[in-house]
């Protein structure tokens, strides 16, 4: 015997025209198609939502790996340029060493500006007041309520409740 509610919701799936009159099936067969038919339409919608999920994360982890290289590569240019434009430097007629020193010292000065600038971002950093004034405002709560007491029938022993 076949199952109307598989081939009810196997149609929707399809997207083929059931003809059938509603008037020639029962409540029961009527309330079983359409549970089978929002059993699938689910199933459906996680299977769609599972797929988006994994094409966002292959995407995330191919952009992530881009980025760690392209930082890696980034990283090991420095010496290089630090190189170049100290001899760069050297070419317009100072001394090597001068023209290392003043790379270094260039180095040197954009890290204390970053420094600094991170310094500012830091102390802009607050503690998340609304959270804990909500924390706060639950453990007051919860300090005053008491647990109901039971109704203890006879025969029956009592159990401690531990106040921890």
């Amino acid at each position: 015997m076949s199952d109307p509610g598989k081939h009810v919701a196997d149609a929707v799936r399809t997207g083929t025209v059931i003809e059938a009159a509603a008037g020639d099936r029962s409540i029961g067969q009527l309330v079983a198609a359409a549970t089978a038919e929002m059993s699938a339409l689910v199933h459906d919608e996680i299977a769609l939502a599972k797929a988006e999920i994994r094409q966002d994360v292959k995407r995330g982890v191919m952009g992530g790996a881009a980025g760690t290289i392209a930082a890696v590569l980034a990283l090991f240019s420095l010496p290089v340029l630090s190189f170049a434009a100290a001899y760069g430097i050297h070419n317009l007629g100072l001394g090597l060493a001068w023209s290392f020193l003043i790379v270094g010292g260039a180095f040197l000065i954009l890290a204390a500006l970053l420094a600094g600038l991170a310094l500012l971002k830091f102390k802009k950093v607050k503690p998340p007041e609304k959270s804990i004034a909500s924390a706060k405002e639950t453990a007051a709560v919860l300090q005053n309520v008491k647990p109901h007491p039971r109704q203890v029938r006879e025969g029956t022993k009592s159990v401690a409740r531990s106040s921890a």
